[in-house]
């Protein structure tokens, strides 16, 4: 298949090497020219624009709302596209606005955010959720099985972007809480590295302490591939959607307050699994290393 791709960072490089290595010929565009001569196989466009106007098959990962917005807004006044997938997570409403602006113009919105973090884009083993007529889904089908394991949640507009605010809302929580209760144990003597590996064999075991904590904390590495702001931004957008849906938020505040805390304190651009740095400090310990 002929694919535009826009994008090619920690997550859109090797979602589009994938489709690259597969046989697929993309068309690849990002504001840095370096990301877009680092993909060998693919053709170099100028714009976004430029590639809505070769392909009809358009995809982007993207890292907010707004550059979302930008890019499918330029995408629209392309000549030849027929389907817009986004890969990046801008919550249902950001969604809804999305697939109203390219409906006025004949083109299908997909949304497709994806969870498996820049490791499991290289292995091609995301969750791909999407949400787009039925038979979009199935025309795409081969390309997502090129990434991940693709999950299919309606043609409703949005709804895949509320599992996946619901999928982060978990995984922020896990390594929060994780980081949280680590520290507590080595404050009181205990070896962190023993802690995991007893947390894996019983019924604490997470997400974070499975992967997060050996592979990129406990070596003191926070070298995970995701950012602090991208964590938050996906916190926050679970809040509003949880707010405009009249739910319970307790624990979801709860963790976004540990969250915001993690991101004045380091910063946007830091690795997430950072976060236990402000949870050590005021511990008084340092876990791992």
């Amino acid at each position: 298949m002929k694919i535009g791709f826009i994008g090619l960072g920690n997550m859109g490089f090797p979602i589009a090497a994938r489709l690259v290595g597969a046989g697929h010929n993309v068309i690849a565009f990002d504001t840095r020219t370096a990301a877009v001569d680092k993909l060998i196989g693919a053709q170099g466009a100028s714009s976004a624009k430029d590639v809505a106007d070769r392909v009809e098959t358009v995809m982007a990962s993207l890292p907010s709302l707004q550059a979302s917005r930008e890019v499918a807004a330029e995408v629209a006044e392309g000549s030849r596209v027929r389907r817009f997938v986004d890969f990046s997570t801008v919550g249902r409403q950001t969604a809804i606005e999305v697939h109203d602006l390219l409906a006025t113009r004949g083109i299908v919105a997909i949304d497709s955010p994806v969870s498996g973090g820049v490791s499991g884009a290289g292995k091609g083993t995301l969750a791909v959720m999407v949400s787009a007529p039925h038979e979009e889904f199935k025309l795409l089908l081969p390309v997502y099985e090129t990434i991940g394991r693709p999950f299919y949640l309606g043609d409703r507009p949005g709804a895949a972007q509320t599992m996946k605010l619901v999928n982060n809302l978990l995984a922020a929580t896990g390594l929060i809480a994780t980081c949280e209760a680590v520290a507590m144990g080595v404050k009181a003597g205990l070896d962190a590295a023993v802690m995991i590996d007893v947390l894996n064999a019983g019924s604490g075991g997470t997400n974070a302490s499975r992967d997060k904590f050996p592979r990129s904390i406990l070596p003191r590495t926070f070298d995970y591939g995701f950012a602090t702001g991208l964590m938050v931004k996906d916190v926050r957008l679970y809040l509003e959607e949880a707010q405009s849906l009249g739910v319970s938020m307790e624990v979801a505040e709860a963790v976004a307050r540990l969250w915001e805390v993690v991101i004045e304190e380091l910063g946007p651009e830091s690795d997430f699994t950072a976060a236990i740095k402000p949870i050590e400090r005021a511990a008084g310990v340092v876990v791992g290393g």
